[in-house]
C-alpha cells in the first residue's frame, strides 16, 4: 500500500499493541478509549499503571490525544497514519458482492453504468461516500453532434460520444434556425471538436464566447452558442461518479453545519475531488490520505482511500472511499482493492 511520506519514532512492541488496540477500540465504537477499558482486554496482561505509562508516551509522540472532556484517548492523524502504514490487519471481502459488476458487464452494460455500479457498491457496502472517476481513455469524448429543428425555437440535439453513445437533449433557442443553418453548425462544431474530451471542448468553448467573439462569423458565432447550449449541465464532462454522500451525515465527527456544508459543496463542484483523485492515477496499490494530508480543507476530519484501475494493464481510471477519520480501514482498504481489480475486468472492451 503507497500512501504519503511521514516520519515516525520507532515503536517498541508493547506500544505498537496498545495504539493498534486503541484506534481499533475507537473506529468501532467513537468514544475515547481509557486505560481501564484497554486492561481488559484479552491476551494483553498488562497493568493498567503500565498501560497509562504507555499511552502518556503516546500521546508525548503525538499519536494520541486526550479531548477536554474525557479521560480517554482518541488517535490523532498522525495516530492514524502509523496506524495504516504499520499496525493494519485487512480484513477478507466477500467476492461474490462483485458479481454486479460482472453481471453488467456480460449483459453488455455500457461504461457509465458499469462505473455508477462500481461507486455504488463502495458506498453501499461501507456506508460511506463512493467515488469513481470515468475511464481516462473513453471519458466524455466528443465525436459528433446533429441539430433537428422541431418547433418554436426547440431544436433536438444529438450528442455522440465515445464512438457509440447517443445522448439526446431539446434546448430552446432565442434565434430560430432552419434545416441548413443547423447543418452548417453542426459540420463546423464537428471539424472544431471531433475527438476531444468533452472538457476540452467546454473550454474551447468558454474561450470562443469570450476573448474572440468579435472575431467570429456569424455562422461561427450560432454554433458556437449552440454548442454552449446543448453541452450546458451536461454529467459526463466532470468525468467523476459519486454516490452515498448522504452516508456522511450520520457521523457525529462530520455532522456540524459548516462541516457538512463545505462538505456537500466538494461534492457538488467535484473539482478538488478530481485534482485528489489525479493524483492518484500513477500510484501503485492503496492510497489513503488522512485528514490535511488530502491539501483541501473540506476533507479536514476525512479520509480518502483510492486504487487506480486498469483496463488490459493500462490505467484509465482511479476509484476510492471517502468518510470520516474514524473509518473502518481494516475493511474498506481492501474493498477498495478488490473494487479497483474488479472494474478493470469489468470494462474489458
Amino acid at each position: 500500500m503507497t500512501h504519503m511520506n511521514s516520519h515516525f519514532p520507532e515503536l517498541n512492541e508493547r506500544s505498537q499493541q496498545l495504539l493498534k488496540l486503541l484506534v481499533e477500540r475507537f473506529i468501532q465504537d467513537g468514544q475515547p478509549v481509557g486505560s481501564r477499558a484497554l486492561s481488559c482486554e484479552k491476551g494483553l496482561g498488562l497493568s493498567s499503571a503500565t498501560i497509562r505509562n504507555v499511552m502518556a508516551d503516546l500521546e508525548e509522540l503525538g499519536l494520541i490525544h486526550s479531548p477536554h472532556t474525557s479521560a480517554g484517548r482518541v488517535p490523532t492523524n498522525s495516530g492514524y497514519r502509523f496506524f495504516v502504514d504499520s499496525l493494519l490487519t485487512v480484513k477478507d471481502v466477500d467476492l461474490k458482492q462483485f458479481e454486479r459488476l460482472k453481471h453488467g458487464a456480460e449483459e453488455g452494460e455500457d461504461s457509465g453504468k458499469i462505473i455508477t455500479t462500481a461507486s455504488q457498491l463502495l458506498s453501499g457496502i461501507t456506508n460511506l461516500a463512493g467515488v469513481v472517476t470515468l475511464p481516462k481513455r473513453d471519458a466524455a469524448s466528443f465525436r459528433q453532434i446533429e441539430f433537428m429543428p422541431l418547433s418554436k425555437g426547440r431544436i433536438l440535439v444529438i450528442l455522440v460520444t465515445n464512438d457509440h453513445e447517443v445522448h439526446n437533449r431539446v434546448i430552446l433557442t432565442e434565434k430560430n434556425f432552419d434545416a441548413a443553418q443547423l447543418q452548417q453548425a453542426a459540420n463546423y462544431l464537428n471539424t472544431l471538436f471531433s475527438g476531444h474530451s468533452l472538457q476540452d471542448v467546454a473550454k474551447i468553448i468558454a474561450t470562443e464566447m469570450g476573448d474572440t467573439r468579435e472575431q467570429l462569423n456569424q455562422m461561427m458565432s450560432d454554433a458556437i452558442t449552440l454548442a454552449h447550449q446543448s453541452l450546458d449541465g451536461q454529467k459526463t464532462p466532470d468525468g467523476l461518479v459519486v454516490t452515498g454522500e448522504t452516508n456522511l451525515m450520520g457521523f457525529d465527527e462530520l455532522s456540524q453545519p459548516d462541516k457538512l456544508r463545505h462538505l456537500f459543496e466538494a461534492f457538488s463542484e467535484k473539482q478538488d475531488i478530481m485534482h485528489l483523485m489525479d493524483k492518484c492515477m500513477d500510484a501503485n496499490g492503496v492510497q489513503v490520505f488522512i485528514g490535511e494530508e488530502s491539501g483541501y480543507q473540506a476533507f479536514n476530519g476525512c479520509s480518502l482511500v483510492t486504487a487506480s484501475y486498469a483496463v488490459d494493464n493500462q490505467t484509465v481510471g482511479v476509484l476510492g472511499v471517502i468518510g470520516p477519520t474514524r473509518m473502518s480501514y481494516e475493511k474498506v482498504v481492501p474493498l477498495v482493492d478488490v473494487t479497483a481489480k474488479a472494474l478493470g475486468e469489468a470494462l474489458k472492451p
